[in-house]
């Protein structure tokens, strides 16, 4: 198969365009890396991927609407990931510009290039930030989600409106995937897992925010990515309304959204406990109040990708970060 993945540099990108590659296909990676976090680290994953000879790549902004559909035209993919977008829900407060141009703009150019060239599934990064103050836990896809406490947040549910209303009035079908704290190697050094690590390495101070009681549905990469291959060819249509049981596909439209996560909720103070484990370190812990656009608390309900892709997690928090620093002490060469 042709498929094409935007943010193929970034973290999720890299990882999926990895797997595909394995598996034999013909990816088409686009990504415009920017210095939003260490561009170094994601030149390190593109080259990489550069070693594969079904791989090929083109650095651009997706807000630059003609380039953008003429790529599409030359490579005529089957299969769209489109997971590329201007991350952070702290920085969205500061540059809320920023995630109107790349979230929004570049992510409407990404659907009616899709439209154009009659993608057979396009795959969409949703947030589960955008259940944002719903306290019905753990989230289902169908819970309402008209409360978003953040910018990024907002442009996420915007874009799951847009693509539903494409969808409908163009049958394209589209799948959103509303991912829940993705963490692993090559993961992003504005994560936790990253900076607890490297803080408590640096002898550093690390920020510990409502102080330490938030709860997370982290997940592994591994668990991500094999749940995205799956879902390649899980093509929603309107003959699956009222099959699954929770079901989010549109009654007008080829379209669904999915939950994907572990489905367990973990501590921060218990995952911060396990990075001190691993590392055999302690760290320097400064408390702070809860910020700005945050939420407490989050954890997915799985049934329904489970339902139709035979998802299944596998990576408890606990190895997850094992094999997280064993990463990241080979990477930065760290011997102890």
């Amino acid at each position: 198969m042709k498929i094409l993945i935007t943010g193929s540099s970034g973290f999720i990108g890299f990882h999926l365009s990895k797997k595909i590659l394995d598996q034999g296909h013909n990816v088409l990676g686009i990504d415009c890396m920017n210095n939003y976090y260490d561009v170094k680290l994601k030149k390190a994953r593109l080259n990489i991927l550069k070693k594969y000879k079904n791989f090929s790549f083109r650095k651009i902004n997706l807000e630059n609407e003609k380039k953008i559909k003429s790529i599409f035209i030359k490579f005529k993919p089957r299969i769209v990931v489109h997971l590329a977008a201007q991350a952070g829900v702290r920085y969205s407060i500061d540059k809320p510009r920023l995630y109107l141009k790349s979230n929004i703009d570049g992510t409407f150019n990404v659907i009616e290039a899709s439209y154009n060239v009659n993608v057979k599934h396009l795959i969409m990064a949703s947030s589960s930030s955008v259940y944002g103050a719903n306290r019905n836990i753990p989230f289902k896809e169908i819970d309402k989600t008209e409360n978003q406490l953040s910018i990024y947040a907002a442009t996420k549910k915007a874009n799951e409106s847009m693509a539903h209303s494409y969808s409908n009035i163009w049958k394209i079908p589209i799948t959103m995937l509303r991912f829940f704290t993705v963490y692993g190697p090559w993961g992003r050094p504005d994560m936790a897992l990253f900076k607890f690590t490297k803080g408590i390495l640096n002898n550093k101070p690390i920020d510990i925010y409502n102080n330490g009681y938030m709860y997370r549905d982290f997940t592994y990469i591994d668990d991500i990515v094999n749940g995205i291959y799956l879902l390649i060819n899980k093509i929603p249509n309107k003959k699956q309304i009222g099959k699954y049981k929770n079901d989010s596909l549109s009654k007008v439209a080829p379209f669904r959204i999915l939950n994907i996560g572990n489905s367990k909720k973990v501590l921060l103070l218990n995952f911060l406990k396990e990075i001190e484990l691993r590392l055999n370190k302690k760290s320097n812990r400064k408390y702070m109040p809860l910020q700005k656009g945050d939420v407490v608390k989050t954890l997915s309900n799985i049934k329904l990708i489970k339902s139709i892709a035979k998802y299944n997690p596998k990576t408890n928090y606990k190895k997850g970060i094992k094999e997280f620093i064993k990463w990241y002490k080979t990477y930065y060469k760290i011997i102890n």
